[in-house]
């Protein structure tokens, strides 16, 4: 295996409007063994990215290593990757043994090693049963196992993942994740996964990478990207719901700092007021997740939702109306509408019992507040 360096990458494209700017002075080190994702919307220079490590476009600017060699002018069948591609592109008159030994077949590997290799890679993907037929008579999940067994039976330094699960059901998704994270750790492999979806990239990553226009927003751990994001782009991108954001203004005096707004009047607490002190009298957005906050109200049939047990740290802001009311099982979805008009979402229990146009009061804990800049590079300042 080998670690991947990419040292102020950068991909532009030509078109009648003028240069487009797909990727825009990267610098990413993907560590040895490491399972990276990038993930961001549409558009945002992930795929692009993969793309360029793996050799399939040309570089505009920059320097990319694989181990200690630069693979700037070195053809893609020389890199030593393997990629795995959202359609699987199995070829259709080849048998699934013959889909997968392709590549060994192609470097003129002993038949007998190539035997052996695909009969182990197929055990272990669980494939054993389906190595005569072809791909028309597999399940996309099966197809997936297929395009994952072909990558890993020729054992290359890195494994890319453009995708892969994007066209599975989502029970499926599940179940692949759980294998790919399984084999990631099994075989030690270095994987760079490109996904745009969120949830995907928590699950599997060591390390979550986010884009945004070709530029990293933020780049860690996925509950350190949860728990701190980085700026406004990053808080809304990364969490379902996303972070609910309003926008407001910090006062106070000496010690204190508040952020005042159309939810009303909200006394920041002493270890967040150090880093905010200097942003008093500046227009900001406050930050809280929907997993943040509880209801209360008396409008017939909302039962308060265990405000008795509240831990310390809740604060009430002020009443709103409910909206929409979103149950998952095991906790429910409350879109509220604010004081001023901006959209608002709790995430309570399901034993809560609200109904559209029940009017509640929602408290949010203290400490876990989130405050951004109200510029749009969206800073968080605390």
């Amino acid at each position: 295996m080998a670690e991947v360096t990419l040292e102020h990458v950068t991909k532009t494209f030509g078109s009648k409007r003028g240069e487009v700017r797909a990727v825009d002075d990267l610098n990413l080190a993907v560590a040895n063994q490491e399972f990276a994702v990038l993930v961001g919307p549409s558009g945002c220079g992930k795929t692009t990215t993969l793309r360029l490590i793996a050799g399939l476009e040309e570089l505009t600017t920059g320097t990319i290593r694989i181990g200690e060699r630069v693979v700037n002018d070195v053809a893609p069948r020389d890199r030593n990757i393997a990629m795995v591609f959202q359609n699987y592109a199995l070829y259709p008159h080849m048998t699934v043994f013959k889909n997968m030994a392709f590549g060994l077949k192609m470097r003129r590997v002993p038949k007998n090693d190539i035997k052996r290799k695909v009969g182990e890679v197929a055990c272990t993907l669980h494939l054993e049963h389906l190595l005569d037929r072809k791909p028309a008579a597999l399940s996309g999940g099966e197809r997936q196992r297929v395009a994952l067994g072909r990558a890993i039976v020729r054992t290359p330094q890195v494994f890319l993942f453009d995708e892969p699960l994007s066209n599975l059901d989502a029970r499926l998704r599940v179940q692949m994740r759980t294998e790919i994270k399984s084999l990631h750790r099994d075989l030690g492999t270095t994987i760079i996964y490109v996904t745009h979806d969120q949830e995907e990239a928590m699950t599997l990553g060591d390390r979550i990478v986010i884009l945004k226009d070709g530029v990293i927003q933020q780049c860690g751990a996925p509950l350190e990207v949860y728990n701190r994001p980085a700026n406004r782009f990053v808080a809304g991108f990364i969490g379902t719901p996303p972070m609910n954001l309003l926008e407001g203004r910090l006062e106070g005096e000496g010690e204190s700092v508040c952020f005042a707004g159309s939810v009303g009047r909200l006394e920041v607490s002493p270890e967040a007021a150090t880093g905010l002190r200097a942003h008093r009298g500046q227009v900001v957005v406050l930050g809280i997740r929907p997993e943040h906050l509880r209801l209360s109200g008396t409008d017939a049939g909302l039962a308060v939702a265990g405000l008795g047990d509240l831990p310390r740290g809740y604060t009430p802001i002020a009443e709103m109306s409910v909206r929409i009311v979103e149950p998952l099982g095991d906790s429910i979805n409350v879109h509220l509408v604010a004081p001023g008009g901006e959209s608002f979402v709790a995430r309570v229990s399901p034993n809560v019992t609200v109904s559209p146009g029940h009017r509640v009061r929602p408290f949010l804990d203290i400490s876990q507040i989130h405050i951004f800049a109200a510029d749009q590079a969206g800073k968080r300042l605390n």
